[in-house]
């Protein structure tokens, strides 16, 4: 098998793909970031608590710039969208 990386569809619409393997294909992405580039098991928990608590919140998905917020919460380089930044 050797060194096989794993391919992250980026054209495959959220409904085309199952519910299942969906959630499986966020994690992924999110496990594949770079260390340099994510943030600290302590502070991504700390982010995904502030989103919690933000009624901006709807099924995982954040109302004001549309992103998954445990994708964006693991980018060291991402903030909140909100006027009032969270984090």
């Amino acid at each position: 098998m050797g060194d096989e990386r794993l391919t992250i569809c980026r054209k495959c619409l959220i409904r085309d793909i199952p519910e299942a393997e969906f959630f499986e294909n966020m994690y992924d992405y999110i496990a594949n970031i770079p260390e340099e580039d994510k943030v600290s098991d302590a502070e991504y928990e700390c982010r995904l608590n502030q989103c919690r608590r933000c009624g901006d919140l709807l099924n995982g998905m954040c109302r004001i710039c549309g992103c998954f917020v445990e994708m964006r919460a693991a980018v060291a380089l991402r903030h909140c969208p909100g006027q009032r930044k969270r984090w």
